[in-house]
């Protein structure tokens, strides 16, 4: 295919270009790795697999899909294969001869069996993928000897037995993920100084947390029922007290002694018994009459009127019953903090705070409250909830646990009969949709690429802390929801709120972020969060609100709207304009791409976890650092072939996604 520029088109050819060779991986090829290309061969004609992976012998196999060579095409660099069917156990002498190979990628395959042990072979290896498979076994024994591995994640397998204590030979290891195997026994004090991502959550093992690892999240280590130590629970350092001896006899007083000893203690008793009676007696006569004193003294209580909230745009002020409706009701119920909260205010307190709109969503209005002493929190007061005190006050209980840097704390509730409020802290720096789709005049600030990326990876944080820890289906993503601090990093918000409005969960809510199940059974899951966070990956990319009515009277059906762009082979028109000012960003851009388009997969068991999406994105920024190979930012799994298929960040293998 003929890909040709005018020089009137510029940077958005260029990426339209870039876009289709990365994805239909073309180009010359100036030698042979014949070695190499053997063992992949013999490697695929063992191993069955589904026929997207059809490599043709009779050319180079740099060109191959999800191979890699040098820039001398010399050796294969890297191996790619996510989540291409490939079935059975890896055979023998076959991977492992391929002895310069820096990045393997097998992940989200139905590959199962003992790792082969000439995987030791691959020394130069930096990146190991093998990830979401059948794999079983103990932990095996070869990978501790690639001592320049820097990533290794041999989580949701079936590995058994303990970790050696041979994995702190691999000092140079910046992420380990061995989460959702069946490990056993304690864990190995690994070095924690190049460490930056680790977890072994939902395993079986036991004993205290070496102090080395515990600068990681509880979340890091959860699923360990026997585990202890800080970040969880401390362990227990104190035996029970021993029993008494049965040979030593009890000490029996002299019976002379017991008579005058028991005669002291009755009167003792009697002449104590006597006087706390009175006491008891007289406070209680005290306290009935101060009560009928204040009962006397207080006027009766006026009938307050109650009336709704009328505010019609932000920026207005308002009193307390726009925040409760005027509700008398609110007097007698009191406002609920949970524990380890920052704020000391009441009721009354929050009453009193001057009030004022900051928006009106799918499930209330939001409100800034400012009081009195100068503290400032935000007061969503929901609407149409139809559960009933003990159901609200139920899954306020589960929200209310849920701690993470991504997720914005439900600070407190309240719960009457015409009113629900949610206290939550004020995230000052506004939410996404705000920054994202303000004011497009002369005078505004793009959002550049860093800070969408840095908006994108910690938002998927926030929503698969959610997912694994909390089991919480968000059911509200949408960028008006995501909420951001003044560094970027962003918070979710408006989470798990869904089971509180039961089946009346009107149609048109989160328009243009609702999954295609969701809009026929109204049920919000864990894979429609992921096809929401797709499309809100796909605005941060294009700049376009999917709810906006630019393109049509119902707005744009986002994701169908850019597999149609990406099928004309106009790639470079779907990303946002404000993006083509920046430079070396083009690839990332298409890696964000596609895996924003498996999550927007119409087929829900097609879409990754969230906790697998957080991976592909933190994958897409690191950089080699072996000799001979080109650096780009800080990814380990880019390499510099000019002929390089999508690069390995757990992405698909392609951007169109499944019909």
């Amino acid at each position: 295919m003929a890909v040709t520029c005018s020089a009137s088109v510029g940077f958005r050819c260029v990426v339209g270009f870039l876009v289709t060779f990365l994805v239909l991986s073309g180009g010359r090829v100036n030698s042979e790795p014949t070695q190499d290309k053997q063992a992949l061969l013999a490697f695929l004609s063992h191993t069955p697999h589904e026929n997207r992976v059809q490599w043709n012998s009779s050319v180079s196999a740099c060109t191959w899909v999800g191979i890699t060579c040098d820039d001398n095409q010399s050796y294969v660099s890297a191996l790619r294969l996510p989540g291409v069917g490939l079935v059975g156990p890896v055979p023998p002498n076959t991977l492992g001869r391929l002895s310069q190979l820096r990045v393997l990628s097998l992940r989200s395959n139905r590959l199962n069996g003992p790792i082969p042990s000439d995987f030791s072979n691959l020394t130069l290896l930096r990146s190991l993928y093998l990830q979401g498979n059948q794999f079983s076994g103990e932990f095996p024994p070869g990978l501790t000897r690639l001592v320049r591995l820097t990533r290794l994640d041999l989580s949701s397998n079936n590995f058994t037995g303990p970790i050696p204590f041979t994995v702190t030979n691999l000092t140079h290891l910046t992420g380990l993920f061995l989460e959702n195997n069946g490990f056993s026994g304690s864990l190995p004090s690994i070095s924690a100084g190049n460490l930056r991502s680790f977890n072994v959550s939902n395993n079986k093992l036991n004993g205290s947390i070496p102090a080395s690892l515990s600068k990681f999240p509880n979340s890091a280590f959860t699923g360990n029922l026997n585990l202890c130590g800080k970040p969880l629970t401390a362990c227990n350092p104190f035996f029970p007290a021993p029993a008494p001896s049965p040979s030593t006899p009890p000490v029996i007083p002299v019976h002379k002694k017991s008579k005058k000893l028991s005669t002291a203690a009755i009167v003792a008793i009697a002449v104590g018994s006597a006087l706390a009676l009175f006491l008891l007696l007289l406070v209680l006569l005290l306290c009935i009459r101060k009560r009928r004193r204040q009962q006397q003294a207080k006027p009766p209580k006026p009938p307050v009127a109650t009336r709704s909230v009328a505010v019609a745009e932000a920026g207005t002020s308002s009193s307390k019953d726009d925040i409760t409706g005027g509700s008398t009701e609110a007097e007698r119920n009191k406002l609920v903090f949970f524990d380890g909260g920052v704020y000391s205010f009441d009721l009354e307190d929050l009453l009193r705070a001057s009030a004022e709109v900051l928006g009106k969503g799918s499930v209330g209005t939001s409100y800034k409250a400012v009081l009195e002493e100068g503290t400032t929190v935000v007061v969503k007061r929901l609407k149409d909830v139809v559960v009933t005190k003990r159901e609200f006050e139920m899954q306020m209980e589960v929200l209310g646990k849920i701690k993470h840097d991504n997720v914005v704390p439900l600070r407190a509730f309240y719960f009457s009969k015409d009113e629900k409020l949610l206290v939550y802290d004020y995230m000052a720096a506004g939410s996404l949709s705000a920054l994202l789709h303000g004011s497009r005049g002369s005078g505004r600030t793009p959002l550049d690429w860093d800070n969408r990326m840095k908006i994108a990876l910690s938002a998927a944080r926030g929503i698969a802390h959610l997912h694994v820890s909390g089991k919480v289906v968000h059911g509200n993503i949408k960028s008006s929801n995501i909420l951001l601090r003044p560094e970027h990093d962003a918070s979710v918000s408006d989470f798990g709120l869904n089971p509180l409005f039961g089946t009346s969960t009107p149609p048109n809510r989160v328009a243009g972020y609702r999954a295609p199940e969701v809009v026929e059974t109204r049920k919000v899951t864990f894979k429609s969060d992921v096809y929401s966070f797709g499309v809100l990956l796909l605005e941060l990319l294009t700049g376009k609100a999917p709810n906006q009515a630019s393109l049509g009277e119902e707005g744009i059906d986002l994701p169908r709207w850019v597999q149609s762009v990406v099928r004309e082979e106009w790639t470079a028109e779907v990303f946002d304009v404000e993006l083509m000012r920046y430079h070396n960003i083009e690839e990332e851009m298409v890696q964000l791409l596609q895996i924003a388009m498996a999550c927007v997969s119409t087929v829900p068991d097609q879409r990754p976890a969230m906790q697998e999406v957080v991976r592909m994105i933190e994958d897409m920024n690191r950089a080699e650092t072996d000799d001979g190979l080109r650096q780009s930012s800080d990814d380990p799994s880019k390499e510099s072939s000019g002929h390089t298929p999508p690069a390995e960040s757990r992405t698909p293998p392609s951007v169109t996604p499944t019909p």
